[in-house]
């Protein structure tokens, strides 16, 4: 076909403008599903390897409480009498009252198992994911104690409100079929 003399009317124009537009929102919205596919097979997660235990994970998650817990890798514990997460440094006696525990809502309970060792729990409805027991264990212990994103809480946001706010950026996706990263664990 020859187009050189023919001229485009406005019509013509406007249908074309329109068929090119509906073709670009087309494109667009098939890239955005298969965006939203993608994303649904990686969730949020926090390396502990990265993570500085700011507190951060606390206030910026648009869970209340937060979505990041403390978890205890029980294969790493030493049992300690004299734990770095659950007790505060100098305490007095190493009793369980709340003065002398290191978390700010009681979320670790002590039970004793046999002199001198102790098992340590967390209650994740009372864990608010401040990490100041994580970080007194990776002080004084041996960093059994870590945070986690525990996906059955977490909304997995597009973009995670936490891992935008995190100075270490210690938050990545990982897989969804393997969800949680710990240190010094291995996985049977």
């Amino acid at each position: 076909m020859d187009h050189s003399g023919k001229k485009t009317n406005r019509r013509e124009f406007i249908n074309k403008c329109y068929r090119y537009s509906v073709a670009v929102g087309v494109t667009g919205l098939v890239g955005g599903l298969t965006n939203k596919i993608v994303a649904k097979d990686t969730v949020w997660q926090l390396d502990p390897t990265k993570c500085t235990q700011c507190g951060k994970c606390a206030t910026n998650c648009v869970m209340t409480p937060s979505a990041i817990k403390c978890i205890h890798v029980y294969d790493m514990c030493g049992y300690c009498d004299l734990c770095g997460g659950y007790f505060r440094p100098n305490s007095k006696e190493l009793t369980t009252g709340a003065e002398n525990q290191l978390c700010p809502t009681g979320a670790i309970k002590r039970k004793y198992v046999e002199d001198p060792f102790f098992q340590y729990e967390i209650d994740e409805e009372l864990c608010i994911g401040c990490g100041i027991c994580v970080k007194g264990c990776g002080a004084f212990g041996n960093g059994s104690l870590q945070l986690q994103v525990n996906h059955d809480l977490c909304k997995n946001c597009n973009q995670c409100t936490v891992a935008t706010a995190c100075p270490s950026n210690a938050f990545t996706r990982v897989p969804a079929d393997e969800p949680y990263l710990f240190t010094g664990y291995k996985k049977q």
